[in-house]
């Protein structure tokens, strides 16, 4: 029990390393004595959402043993757990993890610390908001960030606030439905896709519908 909710530490295997990942225990946890979370939106059902390890935060994390990140600036968004952040850091990128929920940097500590990693820059993301100090990053990662209608033109919007002149954007996306959206929204800001369809979760994770669409936007000629 860590303060009024409950964790364990699991073990996952990402690109061949094992990690511990320091989460809820289960999907039926609240606690926001202060009112935080409420303040910031969350409800009582979303509040658990964060602290989990999802589908697509394994196959976001996976991509990132085999993206190239070294020397780039990166910011995860929605990142949850952060699983994505650690690869990305221990592979020499210069990450920085946000997330809306007021529980995230807590739960980042302690799973660097688990893992012998050191503290990596977190900022509190809010989609809706333009902050400048927020900075530009050469690469934007995310997972599962598509999944309310109104999400696609904030989540396009946020990026052009943050994307470097020439940034490449990776999103996995579970096939909820709002990637078309998405996608336009992304074109209008001048960044062309890819898309890569995920059938198996990595390390045999079993079967999974997905995709990781991959955004390019490279300054004029």
């Amino acid at each position: 029990m860590a303060d009024g909710y409950r964790v364990h530490v699991n073990t996952v295997q990402v690109g061949g390393v094992a990690l511990q990942l320091r989460t809820l225990v289960d999907r039926q946890q609240f606690w926001d004595p202060d009112g935080e979370a409420e303040r910031a939106g969350i409800s009582s059902s979303t509040w658990p959402l964060f602290g989990v390890v999802w589908p697509s935060g394994s196959v976001l994390a996976d991509q990132m043993t085999r993206t190239p990140v070294a020397g780039l600036r990166v910011l995860e968004i929605g990142c949850g757990i952060a699983m994505a952040s650690m690869v990305v850091q221990r592979r020499l990128g210069n990450i920085t993890a946000s997330d809306h929920h007021p529980l995230a940097p807590t739960f980042l500590l302690a799973n660097l610390a688990l893992n012998g990693l050191p503290p990596l820059p977190y900022a509190a993301g809010n989609w809706a908001l333009h902050d400048a100090a927020f900075g530009e990053f050469d690469l934007i990662i995310g997972s599962d960030v598509l999944y309310e209608p109104a999400h696609p033109a904030m989540v396009a919007q946020f990026i052009q606030w943050h994307a470097a002149p020439q940034a490449q954007v990776i999103i996995v996306d579970p096939d909820r439905g709002n990637r078309s959206a998405f996608a336009r929204g992304m074109a209008a800001i001048g960044f062309a896709q890819t898309v890569r369809r995920v059938t198996e979760l990595p390390s045999g994770g079993g079967a999974w519908k997905g995709r990781v669409l991959s955004y390019q936007r490279a300054l004029p000629e």
